[in-house]
């Protein structure tokens, strides 16, 4: 992240969200409750990946784009030291909806809900991971023993989705200042938002990029389980 200010009084981010919609005023309290971290306003740092959200059919959308003042704000950055990826998994189950059909997946569940998830309650801004449906998809995988703790973090990299910057608070909405909005080419940016979620889909199910020999010291689910492995454990 990249924050502008004036001495140590003023500090600013610029953030997009990609929407079929302008939104000029964003407001507290809509979305959905089942979104990665809960009812919130989503956006991004990057532009380009607002404007491949904006558009998901071949409609033209808006890059809607913002100031966000955190100098005051109470931000949690779930992709910095002293959080792993097991924090992020409990958040997901915490929020998003899905089946777990296998015994193991139902256990792991509960026992990463209970070990693993933080409490983000208090903070005005969540910055973490976004799960599109490949993400989600891995983590589910994750969670029914197929794929290694190791191989779900190398897997995390292959979409290049970036992070996503969400709103949580009322004090975070009154923070946020519209500056300009810019149509997206449907035509275009459907088809690039498509083809980067074929990329992360094709580079997991081909294995390329990622290591998928068996490891001795990679933790799969179960030996999370069988280890009663701890949100402090080196190893994660």
């Amino acid at each position: 992240m990249i924050y502008e200010g004036i001495g140590n009084e003023v500090f600013t981010m610029i953030i997009y969200h990609g929407s079929p919609e302008i939104i000029e005023l964003p407001t507290y309290g809509r979305g959905s409750a089942t979104n990665d971290y809960g009812r919130g306003f989503y956006c991004t740092e990057n532009i380009e990946l607002a404007k491949e959200w904006s558009c998901p059919t071949v409609k033209n959308g808006f890059s809607n784009k913002y100031e966000l003042d955190i100098f005051d704000l109470k931000v949690f950055h779930l992709n910095k030291a002293g959080y792993n990826i097991l924090n992020w998994i409990a958040i997901l189950l915490n929020n998003r909806t899905f089946s777990k059909r296998s015994p193991i997946a139902r256990q792991a569940s509960e026992y990463i809900l209970s070990e693993f998830l933080p409490d983000i309650s208090g903070y005005d801004v969540i910055c973490g991971y976004r799960a599109d449906d490949s993400y989600f998809s891995y983590a589910k995988d994750f969670l029914n023993n197929t794929i290694s703790l190791n191989q779900l973090s190398q897997a995390m990299k292959l979409g290049e989705l970036g992070e996503q910057i969400v709103l949580m608070s009322p004090k975070a909405f009154e923070k946020i200042k519209f500056i300009e909005y810019e149509v997206v080419d449907g035509s275009i940016y459907n088809s690039r938002r498509m083809e980067r979620e074929n990329r992360a889909r094709r580079a997991y199910l081909d294995n390329h990029g990622m290591d998928f020999e068996i490891n001795t010291d990679d933790l799969y689910v179960r030996d999370i389980l069988s280890g009663k492995v701890k949100n402090d454990d080196p190893r994660l």
